[in-house]
């Protein structure tokens, strides 16, 4: 897949999950299949701001070869003070969030705020694309609400300013995360953005056959898993085989047992095992989702402060 000037090696992208796509969860995802990750949301205004917590987002991984890094920002003005930052970290292609519902970050003008004010983003990645020569791309949503649908406008705007690639994360603002995304949406911007420019698809994709029915039904170049690889980084390399040979293998015990302890020994070399052990909490939820007795493995990672705790409790799977 080539995106601006970059060659990436598939087609199956690691979404920004924020709270997720860290260092650890972004290298057992790239290990079961996943062609690249995408950061976890960055703000400009604290990359300009030479924020220390704000930059550790932008670490990579050990090995770590490619990896796309988004910012979020209400208008041109801290992209243009944060960028020599955010080149420093050698981004294969910047992202920009136009997408996310959270009200920290639309209150703010941020994420799908955005969706409001499509010169903002023109504004944005035409500076970008005038002070760099890193692919610039955009996530974005179906519009604010339904009454005011205008992703193809705004990806009009994006393109007409030199983006090199599109996602779409087939929802409305206001729907957040609720309801259906519309396929039918990501296949009507697909048709219609040149194809020159990549488009990726995004937004229940939860098993590798609605992974497959988006490229199949939608035409995209690619897909966006964001919340299905979630305890599931598998997806990947599930829907890499049903894709190449029209089914794939399930996932045994003893695999699932064997990613989650390297998820979290990933962890605990990156943030060390305190922290690890409370932010594994999450992923170990919903790694064990439908395993056979999960329930007295969650109850006592609730309480797993070490390795060895976890270790303890996850014994309980056989």
């Amino acid at each position: 897949m080539i995106l601006g000037n970059k060659e990436i090696a598939g087609n199956l992208i690691l979404a920004p999950l924020a709270g997720y796509s860290d260092r650890a969860f972004r290298k057992v995802c790239r290990e079961n299949g996943a062609a690249i990750a995408v950061t976890e949301m960055v703000s400009a205004e604290g990359l300009a701001r030479d924020n220390e917590k704000t930059e550790e987002l932008l670490l990579r991984y050990e090995g770590e070869d490619e990896l796309i890094m988004q910012i979020f920002a209400p208008d041109k003005d801290p992209v243009s003070r944060s960028l020599s930052r955010l080149l420093a970290y050698k981004p294969t292609a910047i992202d920009i969030n136009a997408g996310c519902p959270v009200p920290k970050v639309v209150k703010n003008g941020c994420g799908s705020a955005l969706m409001k004010t499509p010169e903002k983003i023109y504004e944005i990645v035409s500076f970008l694309k005038q002070n760099t020569d890193v692919p610039i791309t955009v996530k974005f949503r179906l519009g604010w609400d339904y009454s005011s649908i205008n992703y193809i406008e705004f990806a009009d705007a994006a393109t007409s300013a030199g983006a090199s690639a599109l996602t779409l994360h087939a929802r409305t603002r206001s729907q957040n995360y609720s309801g259906s995304a519309s396929y039918e949406d990501i296949k009507k911007l697909r048709d219609h953005v040149d194809k020159s420019i990549l488009v990726f698809g995004s937004g229940d994709v939860f098993t590798p056959e609605a992974a497959v029915n988006m490229i199949n039904s939608c035409g995209v170049d690619g897909v966006m898993f964001a919340r299905g690889a979630i305890g599931n980084p598998f997806i990947f390399k599930q829907t890499k085989e049903l894709l190449k040979d029209g089914s794939y293998s399930p996932i045994s015990l003893e695999e699932r047992y064997e990613t989650m302890v390297s998820h979290l020994d990933d962890m605990i070399y990156y943030f060390g095992e305190a922290l690890a052990a409370k932010e594994m909490r999450k992923h170990a939820a919903a790694y064990l989702k439908g395993v056979r007795n999960a329930n007295r493995v969650k109850s006592a990672i609730v309480q797993a402060n070490t390795r060895f705790d976890y270790l303890k409790a996850l014994e309980a799977l056989f």
